[in-house]
């Protein structure tokens, strides 16, 4: 069965901030091979928005390195569900705006078969933790401390009890922690 799978930058205070992490060739590697196991992403509109201005076109970029234009071109070849309620169009290859609830679309996935539905925006993360329908967790936890920035996770009145499956380090000290449910 395909799993739900949420991977992240985070700080080590549990800020998820894309200008604050090290950004280098093992990370952009790290995350390309993740996201060769799923076949489709669910976004946020803001995520969305903000990829959708940079990916598409680093492939092409010849200031790119070469694991920058490897991750371009896995993820613009990704099917790409996003959830809006103002969006009105999309233009990034591979994507589709979609009509259903995030529990909805993640339940038509599951039973269609396929890789794994990478969840690529915090907004939807929080949701499906609070409906429990995130399988495996990847964070990557930078050796960087911020004063300020946007949680990992929305409150919510909940516990998850995870299983640390694998742990790696990368040669920037960041770490990745692995987990299961």
């Amino acid at each position: 069965m395909r799993k739900v799978i949420f991977a992240i930058n985070s700080t080590i205070n549990g800020f998820a901030d894309h200008d604050a992490v090290i950004a280098d060739d093992e990370l952009h590697d790290f995350f390309t091979n993740l996201l060769r196991d799923s076949d489709v992403i669910l976004f946020g509109r803001k995520t969305y928005k903000l990829m959708e201005e940079f990916w598409p076109n680093a492939k092409d970029d010849p200031q790119s390195d070469k694991s920058t234009k490897e991750f371009s071109e896995v993820i613009d070849s990704i099917k790409k569900i996003v959830f809006s309620n103002t969006l009105q169009n999309v233009n990034w290859n591979n994507a589709e705006i979609s009509t259903k609830s995030i529990s909805e679309e993640i339940q038509n996935l599951k039973k269609q078969n396929g890789k794994n539905i990478s969840v690529g925006s915090l907004s939807l993360a929080s949701q499906l933790v609070k409906q429990n329908l995130i399988d495996e967790f990847y964070f990557v936890v930078h050796p960087i401390i911020l004063g300020k920035g946007k949680p990992l996770f929305e409150y919510f009145d909940i516990k998850q009890n995870l299983k640390l499956i694998e742990t790696r380090i990368f040669n920037s000290g960041a770490v990745v922690l692995h987990y299961q449910k």
